[in-house]
């Protein structure tokens, strides 16, 4: 009996003592404690506050890249050149925790906002379609019976690269003619595909055919993130452009982009997404090139450092993924004419991304003007660049169809990386 109660009392004892430690979890210096990094990533000149626990840190390595500051039990690192230290955390003389602190080298973007016109060449050209040609014999779409699917790209006829639409016309020609198939190759995905095809007489129009739509350009608007004063290299819209016909993403040969003006907005509703109408400037002056259409938007060089907003005329400081927090931010667009505005938004949810990925933010549209204007995120608001306590943080990209006040938002370091632009570069090592 004696042996039970002890056994008894030990298990009481037991549970009292781990829900007492469950609860010492969800105090706050315990959660602060667990809430300090490990690592931490700023850019030269900026500051972060590190913990609010009543504890002294000191520089381990001292390699002089940090500076702390520490005031009523809070404890802040100023990140003073590129590189790295570590930061040693101590609680009544004994080391609680070390954070690494990687510095970069303080960068700075030329913010967006302005509507821009794009205009994509691709590779070879896109199979958008079929169509029945209408011989002698009855209807048959030659394309077809060749294998050649919707989505794919006719890059060589004959052994002769194809670059645009006209290219393809004295092929056809020449084959229907002698009766000789064409030698076709295809892109399909990541893979080459051969075949043959007999182009076939229309009665009616006495000329040959492919049964075949294709095209060899598309043309679009968007919205201008950021771009690089050093290296004038730039970033848009944020999301990938895909062809209409086929909803896949567009293999670009190359393309430009042009100053374009908002003329109206169809306004959003739930279930159908509004959009801006605009048109390319009556100039048409191309203002930069398109070498990348990614995930991330697309991507090249501008031909002069000129292109302002109007309204941030300043290179602005980023903030990393892990540096976005919830709350009021702002976004540059233009609702009319060729305008840009700021207009009010709510950061609702970020995730802080080791790895590159499109969707790292939602946001919501709060100003009332805009909601007035536009219902919310309509088409050709992407790439909107966001800002943040003087930061550009990411651009705007999609919208959610049962919403349009709420969409996603890319964070700009993977807007940058696609652009080919590196801000981990390392410190250059003096020869010794």
């Amino acid at each position: 009996m004696k042996r039970l109660k002890k056994e008894f009392l030990r298990r009481v004892i037991g549970g009292i003592l781990l829900v007492s430690l469950l609860l010492l979890g969800f105090t706050g210096p315990i959660q602060d404690y667990v809430s300090i990094p490990k690592e931490v990533t700023l850019f030269e000149g900026q500051e972060y506050d590190v913990s609010s626990l009543p504890v002294l840190a000191s520089v381990e390595q001292n390699n002089k890249k940090i500076a702390t500051k520490q005031s009523d039990g809070a404890v802040s690192i100023e990140a003073v050149t590129q590189g790295k230290d570590e930061l040693v955390l101590e609680l009544a003389g004994l080391p609680i925790k070390k954070v690494d602190v990687n510095v970069l080298k303080d960068f700075r973007v030329m913010p967006g906002g302005q509507s821009i016109g794009v205009k994509l060449n691709t590779v070879g050209v896109l199979v958008v379609g079929h169509h029945q040609v209408q011989t002698a014999e009855g209807k048959v779409s030659p394309g077809e019976l060749a294998g050649i699917k919707v989505g794919d790209i006719i890059t060589e006829i004959n052994g002769k690269r194809i670059e645009k639409m006209a290219d393809v016309g004295p092929f056809v020609q020449k084959a229907g003619e002698s009766g000789k198939p064409m030698d076709i190759v295809i892109k399909r995905e990541n893979e080459k595909i051969a075949t043959k095809l007999e182009p076939q007489k229309d009665k009616h129009e006495n000329t040959f055919k492919l049964g075949l739509y294709i095209r060899d350009s598309a043309a679009g608007i968007g919205t201008m993130t950021f771009y690089h004063p050093e290296s004038k290299k730039y970033g848009a819209l944020g999301h990938v452009i895909s062809d209409m016909d086929t909803k896949k993403p567009i293999v670009v040969e190359d393309g430009q982009i042009v100053r374009s003006t908002v003329t109206s907005i169809e306004k959003g509703s739930n279930g159908d997404p509004g959009e801006k109408l605009a048109r390319f400037s009556s100039d048409r002056k191309v203002i930069g090139n398109i070498k990348r259409n990614s995930p991330y938007g697309i991507f090249g060089e501008l031909n002069n450092n000129d292109m302002k907003n109007g309204i941030l005329d300043k290179p602005m400081p980023i903030a990393l993924s892990h540096q976005v927090k919830e709350g009021p931010a702002k976004i540059l667009t233009v609702v009319d004419n060729d305008e840009v505005n700021l207009f009010d938004i709510e950061i609702v949810s970020t995730i802080p991304q080791k790895f590159p990925a499109t969707k790292g933010m939602v946001i919501k549209i709060t100003d009332p003007k805009l909601l007035a204007k536009t219902g919310g995120i309509v088409q050709g608001m992407s790439g909107s660049p966001i800002i943040q306590d003087g930061k550009m943080i990411g651009a705007v990209t999609h919208v959610f169809v049962n919403d349009p006040t709420s969409g996603y938002g890319v964070h700009i370091e993977w807007m940058l990386n696609e652009a080919g632009i590196d801000i981990y570069e390392k410190p250059r090592q003096n020869a010794s």
